[in-house]
């Protein structure tokens, strides 16, 4: 292959090298500084934040290259998909920047290690983001994946994010085995891992051993529904959440999440998506009717475990199982506009309500039982009024964010697969179980007495931002959705038209 054939463009992955140099950068200036340097690691890192945004945007309009194209032999791509996750991505990390500085001076944590693991993770989901190739997806996949392990037992003295750690490093890692594992299968099969060819290869029936390539889709179903938290694949997610320190929850919540959900998309919905007869068929059928199962089982799960949980981490956990179902109900028509909008909408509302709970647990998240907020409402009113809205718009009340979220996704299923319109009927009464664990914890906070002994926690300047940016985006989601929604209407590929045609 000639040089030129590769198609190098530097640009085209400015906003990985940015995120990847700037996590240097921090541990250099961590390595050669005082103790500490909390704060001068902090505006590095949103300073590169800043950066890498500037860079998606040069990518959007084109300036910086061509929009649209492969890159790197169709390693890379750049297109519509690829740069809305990646906003999200980059949005979750400078809340969760913005987050750390009370988080690591409460708890007295090293500053260095930290931001720069959230920069490593942030670049391994920009690689997840804009991967045309499979190879691409697991990398960034581990990259992520191994940042994120460290970062759940961050807390090094503390037993339960000890726990925490360990349970995600070995169930993660037998995970990332079956998604492996799929990939050399569907390699097999089809002779690439390019997710283009694959969808060229099955759409010219130039497939070596077809059920080869069921069991490859199989077993990468098997990884992905783990890394999204999917039934039943879910099982780690309640522990992890709890023991992680509640700033790693919020970040592991969101991010990743939305950076699987890409990578996901752009495998399924593209390179396993063909209109043609044969295996193609077969295979597009298969996964949209196990997909549609498992949002099922993911949604019923998450809302009915979550009714009974006493730990508002836990709470949240089976909260965030349940909001992975909700997302597939819009993954299943193949259109990566609703599933961007609800993950755009569930990371904002996620990372506010986790942000209260990281002030009122204290440091060493003491309190986390529901119990613990009792009376607080009118003591502590930015944080439980704040937390109120959160949990609202996470039970999908208007005017919020949280409930556009959940009419784009269930309109955009019922209107384009009419097979599928019983998915949506769950999704409705699910969403509305879910409206009862909501509101306990409010409650809670605004209808019990207040316990002898409590005092107030002090907010700093990073938390009071993140609240004041996410109740902005609660609302701006909840009644200008109209920006955001133009900019997902562009760029809509040819699988969402063959699957609604499957199901028609």
């Amino acid at each position: 292959m000639e040089f030129a054939d590769l198609n190098i463009s530097y640009s085209a992955i400015a906003p990985e090298i940015i995120t990847s140099l700037t996590g240097v950068a921090i541990m250099l200036i961590d390595a050669f500084s005082k103790q500490g340097a909390r704060r001068t690691n902090a505006l590095v890192a949103i300073i590169g934040f800043g950066l890498t945004l500037a860079a998606l945007a040069g990518l959007w309009t084109g300036t910086w290259t061509p929009f649209g194209g492969d890159y790197f032999s169709g390693m890379v791509v750049v297109d519509h998909m690829r740069l809305i996750f990646s906003f999200i991505i980059v949005i979750v990390g400078i809340l969760a920047v913005l987050l750390a500085g009370q988080f690591l001076k409460d708890e007295e944590l090293p500053a260095g290690e930290f931001f720069s693991l959230v920069m490593f993770a942030s670049a391994g989901m920009l690689m997840m983001a804009s991967a045309g190739d499979l190879v691409m997806v697991f990398l960034g996949l581990e990259t992520t994946s191994i940042a994120t392990y460290i970062l759940a037992g961050y807390r090094k003295y503390d037993v339960r994010a000890n726990e925490s750690s360990l349970k995600y490093f070995l169930l993660g890692s037998f995970a990332t085995a079956f998604l492996l594992y799929g990939i050399a299968l569907v390699y097999g099969a089809t002779g690439t891992t390019n997710i283009v060819g694959i969808q060229k290869a099955i759409a010219s029936g130039a497939i070596n051993y077809p059920p080869l390539l069921l069991i490859g889709a199989a077993m990468m179903l098997v990884g992905f529904g783990f890394k999204i938290a999917s039934a039943p694949f879910h099982l780690w997610t309640p522990d992890v959440y709890e023991g992680a320190p509640t700033l790693v929850t919020a970040f592991m919540a969101t991010g990743p999440k939305a950076a699987v959900f890409a990578a996901f998309l752009r495998v399924f919905a593209v390179g396993f998506s063909s209109p043609t007869t044969g295996v193609g068929e077969t295979l597009q059928e298969t996964w949209v009717s196990v997909l549609a199962v498992i949002a099922v089982l993911t949604m019923t799960i998450g809302n009915v475990v979550a009714l009974t949980q006493k730990n508002i981490k836990r709470m949240l956990a089976y909260s965030s199982i349940a909001h992975a179902g909700y997302a597939l109900v819009g993954f299943v028509t193949g259109d990566f506009g609703p599933v961007a909008f609800y993950l755009l909408a569930y990371a904002v509302m996620n990372i506010g309500a986790f942000a209260v709970i990281q002030m009122l647990a204290r440091p060493g998240d003491r309190k986390t039982e529901i119990s613990d907020y009792a009376g607080v409402g009118f003591e502590t009113p930015l944080l439980s009024f704040s937390l109120a809205i959160f949990l609202l718009s996470l039970a999908g009340i208007p005017p919020t964010g949280g409930f556009i979220a959940k009419f784009f996704v269930f309109r955009s299923a019922w209107e384009s697969t009419p097979g599928l319109r019983w998915l949506v009927i769950v999704a409705v009464i699910n969403s509305i179980i879910s409206i009862y664990y909501y509101l306990y914890p409010i409650i809670v906070m605004f209808f019990r007495p207040l316990p002898a002994g409590f005092s107030k926690p002090k907010v700093g300047a990073g938390v009071t931002a993140v609240l004041v940016l996410t109740l902005a985006g609660v609302f701006f989601l909840g009644l200008m959705p109209d920006r955001v929604l133009g900019a997902l209407n562009q760029g809509r590929g040819a699988a969402r038209v063959a699957i609604q045609e499957a199901f028609r």
